[in-house]
């Protein structure tokens, strides 16, 4: 479950040079997707300032037209959300870049998704981790995600449907855990299936929300205010028992 994009005024600095999507790869013959990635990269990517060289590695690697929907894939590289069913969107590619930058991924690492959506996210992830493990609330999309990433021949990716609030606490501690979906609050049950040392992305808010990264140290919480963003809250029977 995904809906990505920065927040409005966000939106007017850092899409200075880029499009919103409407005819963004008009100069590129059709279905040319290597092109089209390689543009998004370094026009949405690298010029927002994303160096990690082995998360753009991935970028280039993982097939984003792969995780959209038939009607979308002459806008799958185009910098914007983008509509994947069941009133969900695949995330706007730098705000993927960011969070993945954010996570500091090692290739030894076991790291948690919260909100699998159309896999893609989750791609990204098994390119740069050891082990992947994603949750997904609604039934629907996480059985096309996991039926997709078997098929992309990813074998270090795990994926269940299930309430994200609640994490997997038989697979943990997790190295590091991305939430692609808001809550007004981190999740404690996800905080503490984080390793000692372990770094949390997540969007916390409701009509305002921030992107946050989480650093356990010590048994102590380290957070560091990111970006003013805009996702779907998060949802779940977790979430209502909090309120």
């Amino acid at each position: 479950m995904t809906f990505a994009t920065l927040a409005p005024f966000v939106l007017s600095v850092v899409f200075i040079q880029c499009t919103d999507g409407t005819g963004v790869f008009e100069s590129n013959p059709k279905g040319d997707y290597k092109v089209m990635r390689e543009k998004m990269v370094e026009t949405q990517i690298k010029a927002r300032g994303v160096k990690d060289p082995r998360v753009i590695s991935a970028l280039l690697k993982v097939e984003r037209h792969r995780f959209v929907l038939e009607d979308y894939l002459n806008s799958a590289y185009a910098d914007q959300p983008l509509p994947i069913g069941e009133g969900q969107t695949i995330s706007q590619p730098y705000i993927v870049a960011l969070m993945t930058e954010l996570l500091e991924l090692k290739e030894n690492e076991k790291v948690l998704e919260i909100g699998t959506g159309s896999g893609y996210q989750a791609a990204i992830l098994a390119e740069l981790a050891k082990e992947v493990y994603t949750i997904e609330i609604i039934e629907s999309l996480a059985s096309t995600a996991k039926k997709r990433l078997s098929e992309l021949g990813y074998q270090n990716i795990r994926v269940k449907a299930g309430d994200g609030y609640l994490g997997w606490p038989e697979a943990a501690p997790f190295d590091a855990i991305i939430i692609t979906a808001s809550p007004d609050h981190i999740p404690k049950p996800l905080l503490d299936q984080l390793k000692e040392g372990g770094r949390m992305v997540v969007p916390v808010g409701t009509y305002a929300q921030e992107l946050k990264k989480i650093v356990k140290r010590s048994g102590k919480i380290e957070t560091t205010g990111i970006i003013s963003v805009i996702f779907v809250p998060m949802t779940g029977e977790g979430v209502k028992k909090k309120k």
